[in-house]
């Protein structure tokens, strides 16, 4: 086993053996730091579970520094060197740009999942500054680059070992070295795949065709997706393929935002009673509060979490006119929700384009101003390795009792947004943020409801999943009340690109 290992509890030493042997069968053995050449006919699919702070992304973080000990290469999605018939590869993966960045701060180079799916299609004469980059090939000489940007080039690289962000410092678009995108034609290796909860059955089943190896990390306690027709896909393994982790590690530096998750396995517990266990935990620690209203300076970068849709736009709405955002158009710093690309079918490259920068559904937005075209939106993709983009934009801004959405402003055709300030429990899955505010009386209207879901009360898996959102500090809105703005919106928080904003796609 690995040093990290020494530190495992009991439950992770197991899962990490189980795992250790199963990638022993595929040729990678992870004690003696050998690799095999891969076996097209073994396949292995695996799945991790436990409740947040059990450990899973410890486990995880280890079995990727253990892989690339043993000399295998991580495949990041941005650019893949010559394929050799020997080389063992491993991808980290996560359902959306929020849960991939979360790994990324942790030191695990992750990347989402549609980034696998889709490999971009690079100029072949940039191709080769890649190709000198990863090691596969000679200095190129490029016209028009000079030796100092060819520096900068190799120096980011070694950094940050992001080929696309190296090309950038060397000056260069996107559009210049990236021609198009392409589906995955052949198969991968090893995949490590974070918030597994998430997935659907066909996500599920595309990742199984890519990978032989495929190990699924997931929290049971978690909302399944909200098109699933059978559960979580995790739940179709075999008992033997799922390991569990029982022990909740973060509980012992006494986080009381995981005490209050954790106590809502106990079937005796109503609603009443957990909001006095809350009001306990915040008379106690600072890191929860019973919070009398909603802080609307929080919502321009945390949104508030809700169960119903009519809370959402109710305070969205509330949230826009507290900022005196005018109908007709959007402020800088606004958030927004992406809601999904529409483009005809003879765009689909545009499509792919878009949803590989991180315009995916679901993706948090930040808007920047409008774009130097009509219909454009300068966007910031929270979570997204490069985050600016400029796209040709639908905002939607849906109002109390109105069936249709007001659209302050619109391209004929591009990426769809909802406002961002306020969203659903289920949208919120796979992303985390310092603070988290949960409107505590949609939450109660669902206790009342008496709905279960996979057997347990709807109540308590909407409470689990909120309050697991926060990083640090828990708000724990109990009245249906708005606090005034600090200060006006503003844009200066967002962290500056790593090169000027290069892509105008959507057209």
């Amino acid at each position: 086993m690995t040093e990290s290992a020494l530190t495992y509890s009991p439950d992770q030493a197991e899962a990490h053996d189980r795992i250790a042997q199963a990638l022993r069968s595929v040729g990678v053995d992870l004690d003696e730091g050998t690799l095999a050449p891969p076996c097209d006919e073994k396949r292995v699919v695996m799945a991790v579970l436990g409740k947040a702070g059990s450990g899973k992304t410890l486990l995880l973080a280890a079995l990727t520094r253990a892989l690339d000990e043993a000399g295998v290469e991580t495949v990041s999605g941005d650019w893949e060197g010559r394929r050799r018939r020997e080389r063992r590869t491993l991808a980290i993966l996560a359902p959306t740009n929020k849960a991939a960045s979360v790994l990324r701060m942790r030191g695990v180079p992750a990347t989402t999942i549609h980034r696998i799916l889709y490999t971009p299609v690079y100029h072949p004469e940039y191709e080769k500054i890649a190709e000198w980059l990863a090691g596969q090939g000679e200095r190129p000489a490029i016209e028009g680059l000079t030796d100092q940007a060819l520096a900068r080039a190799a120096a980011f690289y070694q950094a940050q070992k992001s080929i696309p962000g190296a090309l950038a410092a060397a000056g260069l678009r996107g559009s210049d070295f990236i021609t198009g995108w392409k589906r995955r034609e052949e198969p991968l290796d090893i995949g490590l795949v974070d918030e597994a909860s998430m997935l659907d059955t066909r996500q599920f089943e595309d990742l199984k065709e890519i990978f032989p190896t495929l190990i699924l990390f997931g929290d049971p306690a978690q909302l399944p997706p909200v098109k699933s027709t059978g559960g979580m896909v995790f739940e179709s393994l075999p008992a033997p393929a799922r390991l569990t982790l029982s022990r909740i590690h973060r509980q012992e530096a006494g986080n009381p935002i995981l005490d209050l998750a954790h106590a809502l396995a106990d079937p005796a517990l109503d609603f009443h009673g957990f909001e006095r266990m809350v009001q306990e935990a915040a008379s106690r620690d600072a890191r929860v509060r019973m919070a009398e209203r909603v802080e609307v300076d929080l919502m321009a970068r945390s949104p508030v979490l809700v169960w119903r849709n009519a809370t959402r736009i109710r305070l969205i709405n509330a949230f826009r006119a507290v900022h005196e955002a005018p109908e007709t158009e959007l402020l800088p710093g606004e958030p927004l929700i992406c809601d999904g690309i529409e483009l005809p079918l003879r765009h689909r490259k545009k499509r792919l384009d878009l949803e590989a920068r991180g315009l995916i559904k679901g993706a948090q937005v930040v808007y920047l101003g409008p774009g130097k075209r009509a219909g454009f939106s300068r966007l910031h993709v929270i979570g997204a390795e490069d985050p600016l983009i400029s796209a040709a934009s639908i905002v939607k801004i849906e109002k109390p009792d109105e069936a249709e959405p007001f659209i302050p402003f619109a391209a004929n055709m591009g990426a769809v947004f909802l406002h961002g300030a306020a969203v659903t429990i289920h949208k919120a899955q796979g992303s985390q943020w310092p603070d988290v505010q949960v409107f505590a009386p949609d939450i109660d209207a669902a206790s009342r409801m008496g709905r279960s879901e996979a057997g347990q009360p709807l109540w308590k898996r909407l409470a689990y999943v909120a309050i697991t959102r926060a990083e640090e500090r828990l708000h724990w809105v109990v009245r249906n009340r708005l606090s005034k703005p600090s200060a006006p919106l503003s844009v200066a928080d967002l962290k500056a690109p790593r090169a000027p904003l290069r892509l105008e796609a959507g057209e």
